[in-house]
């Protein structure tokens, strides 16, 4: 098994390596198609703006290379704005053109901020999970377990059964999905303590 975490210049690449390491999975940093193409899994994380985030992905050539490591079936985990890249489109500064793997779309919360106040836009801390469609990815983590979030846009898939588990932030929203080969969380595992690594280990077992 190896785990090709994609480093196009957007996140915390380093703390997901650490994080899988800390499982017993080693990763490796690489934009190089050959490294993703030898490898067993992929990781897309994601910190930023949307659109920079897929500029960068065009820059460094690495749009090709996704779609292939999706399409030979390759366990392929999306976290944060990685999660939301998958999508086919966002309004993000936008709109901007997604990787079109999710057919949906990405949009901003509402401005929570007359009827409640203490609702702060972005989401940050933590949050539970309701589990809607269970997932081996989930394995040993049970509904209503607190993750940790950090994000101002929030995914609408287009097929609601690819919608692995929600949670409620002012209005309920997708915050993972489960499509055949793909995992992704609009949560970060890597910061959300023993069940964020629980989630790590799993998808590095995940066939």
């Amino acid at each position: 098994m190896s785990i090709a975490i994609i480093d196009y210049e957007m996140g915390n690449l380093r703390s997901v390596q650490k994080a899988f390491e800390t499982v017993g999975h080693p990763a490796v940093l690489t934009r190089d198609p050959q490294v993703i193409d030898q490898a067993s899994h992929v990781v897309l994380p994601g910190v930023g703006a949307f659109g920079d985030c897929m500029a960068n992905l065009e820059r460094f050539g690495l749009i090709d290379p996704i779609h292939k490591a999706v399409q030979q079936g390759k366990p392929f985990l999306g976290i944060c704005l990685g999660m939301q890249l998958l999508f086919t489109e966002s309004e993000e500064f936008g709109p901007h053109q997604g990787l079109n793997l999710i057919p949906g779309k990405v949009k901003r919360f509402p401005n929570f901020s007359v009827d409640t106040p203490a609702l702060k836009i972005p989401h940050m801390g933590w949050n539970t999970i309701t589990v809607q469609n269970p997932s081996s990815v989930l394995q040993g983590i049970e509904s209503e377990t607190h993750m940790y979030f950090v994000h101002s846009y929030y995914v609408e898939p287009t097929d609601p059964d690819v919608s692995c588990t929600t949670t409620d932030y002012g209005i309920p929203f997708t915050s993972s999905i489960v499509k055949e080969n793909i995992f992704a969380s609009q949560f970060h595992p890597e910061k959300s303590q023993r069940l964020g690594l629980q989630l790590l280990r799993n998808f590095g077992a995940w066939q």
